[in-house]
């Protein structure tokens, strides 16, 4: 095989790289479709804000080293996936007050098809007996900078890899590594996520991981549908509770409506992957997550059903755990226990579906890993699952 590495920041060597464009010319071998592209955002509240753009054949997405290695949007052929948020992003992380004394700060920046919540935390803000803000929502990875960035592309087959290092570390506190890579293939309508997080203290350290995975139009519109091997399902709240009967479906939105929230475990297949799928309300297009059931036991479904300019979105997440407040998920044992150097992996794919076929295909392995068993559903919240 013919590749090469290409290094385009690295603090600890002092190379960074603002604009930078690899092409076939770059690299031996007959892969001709491809391209990647490194540049730094300008104006508003993007200034700042480095991206990096991968094409694939009909495969291109965005990648975020700025915030913690997320995805903003991809695209197979005209089919975009992603959602358009009230924000108008990517936002630099130095605009997002995380700590903001409501502890929602996080919303300010949020706006990806793809971003980490962790790596402390990963849920609902807490406070402390004091008052004060302990863990704000859906913790700080997502706003965090790689200090490590690097691609790597195969001459033969076309493969692309983007890899950057992302640390959330601190004097007297955790000190966590989030080593992502993200890779593309020619012909296959799909992202590959492989991460690794890494406990740098010489002490044990605890983990929170959740992708916030998030769609919008045009998969999500009046009739789209969720399809999952769901083994139990209960709701958040008194709100997603009321609405339990629609929990797979979607409607049109409402001006006001409040978030619901459903939370679930679902089968899985012999490898231990488990697949859950989103199809448009025609039937002709879709898209998966694919996901070791293994290491991301916990699955939350958001449905945001508001009007389009207040951000009408739903995020599939697979995590660790579920979002509730930290000290609710240690209380149930769902924080994961890092020994001083250990190292736990993670392996996500989004598949997209642009025909009815591969939505069928898809379809059917679901129904596959369900194997005819029939989820236990809860019509209230359930203390296993939320607190009440």
């Amino acid at each position: 095989m013919t590749r090469r590495t290409f290094t385009l920041q690295d603090v600890d060597r002092n190379v960074s790289t603002r604009e930078t464009l690899l092409s076939p010319a770059d690299v031996p071998g007959p892969a001709r479709a491809w391209s990647v592209r490194k540049r730094t955002l300008a104006g508003g509240l993007r200034e700042g804000v480095d991206v990096v753009e991968v094409e694939c054949g009909p495969l291109r997405a965005t990648l975020l080293p700025t915030r913690g290695m997320g995805i903003w949007k991809a695209w197979w052929g005209d089919l975009e996936l992603g959602w358009q948020a009230p924000t108008r992003g990517p936002v630099n992380p130095a605009f997002v007050p995380l700590l903001e004394p409501g502890g929602r700060g996080w919303l300010r920046g949020f706006d990806e098809l793809l971003c980490r919540c962790g790596l402390e935390s990963n849920g609902a803000p807490e406070w402390d007996e004091r008052g004060q803000l302990a863990w704000p929502l859906h913790g700080r990875i997502a706003n965090l900078p790689a200090h490590e960035l690097a691609v790597t592309v195969d001459g033969d087959s076309g493969e692309i890899a983007v890899r950057g290092v992302v640390d959330e570390s601190c004097l007297f506190g955790s000190k966590l590594r989030l080593i992502s890579t993200t890779t593309v293939r020619p012909g296959e309508p799909r992202l590959q996520v492989r991460d690794e997080v890494v406990n740098l203290s010489a002490e044990p350290g605890e983990l929170e991981l959740l992708y916030h995975v998030n769609f919008g139009r045009p998969i999500v519109e009046p009739g789209a549908r969720l399809v999952t091997p769901a083994k139990e399902i209960a709701p958040r709240d008194a709100p997603a509770a009321s609405r339990l009967r629609e929990q797979e479906r979607y409607g049109p939105p409402e001006p006001g409506r409040r978030e619901e929230v459903f939370y679930a475990e679902l089968f899985s297949a012999e490898d231990g992957r488990t697949r859950a799928l989103l199809i448009a309300a025609n039937g002709t297009r879709g898209v998966s997550l694919v996901y070791d059931a293994r290491s991301l036991p916990c699955f939350t479904q958001w449905k945001n059903p508001q009007m389009a300019a207040d951000g009408c979105v739903t995020g599939l997440e697979p995590g660790t755990n579920f979002p509730n407040r930290r000290s609710f998920e240690k209380l149930r044992g769902r924080i994961v226990a890092l020994a001083p150097g250990e190292r736990r992996s993670f392996a996500l794919d989004v598949e997209i579906h642009p025909d009815r076929d591969g939505v069928a295909r898809a379809e059917s392995e679901v129904a596959r890993i369900a194997a005819s068993r029939a989820p236990i559903v809860h019509s209230d919240a359930h203390p296993r699952f939320a607190p009440l």
